[in-house]
């Protein structure tokens, strides 16, 4: 406050005003960013990706429809794991004439006692052609919803 008027300084009053526009903006940016951009859905790295977002959203009926028909046919149902604290980044895909392996970083991120850590494993879900469509024959063991049933 200015003593001589007994009003408020106005540096103080801009540095608040600045301050408060700041934080404003960081969250606009946080909560605007959108995922990652949409792979065409016919490639293999895009059925990886339509399927680990079905698994991590929950919604194992859409997610079922990317595996191979034995396997939709035949599924147990495995509980998925802890997937909201689970980010996946695509390494490589090596595509051939009926298989496809898609390389992807899982990085899992856990509370702890000192605060966050981080967890990175590389892994590969395999894909196959059923006619003219790539379906998954593996995923890695975070994203297994299911297991073909014994005969």
């Amino acid at each position: 406050m200015d003593t001589a008027s007994g009003r408020p300084d106005r540096t103080v009053l801009v540095a608040i005003v600045a301050v408060v526009a700041l934080v404003v903006v960081a969250l606009v940016v946080v909560f605007t960013r959108g995922g990652a951009a949409p792979i065409d859905e016919a490639a293999p790295a895009g059925v990886v990706q339509r399927y680990t977002e079905a698994v991590i959203a929950g919604d194992e009926e859409a997610a079922r429809a990317y595996l191979v028909q034995e396997v939709r046919d035949d599924c147990e149902r495995i509980e998925a794991g802890m997937l909201d604290e689970m980010r996946v980044t695509l390494t490589s895909t090596t595509e051939r004439e009926d298989t496809a392996d898609v390389d992807v970083s899982i990085v899992t991120t856990s509370g702890g006692l000192l605060g966050p850590s981080e967890y990175r494993e590389d892994a590969s879900f395999d894909l196959v052609r059923e006619g003219s469509d790539w379906v998954i024959a593996t995923t890695p063991w975070q994203f297994t919803i299911c297991t073909q049933a014994a005969p």
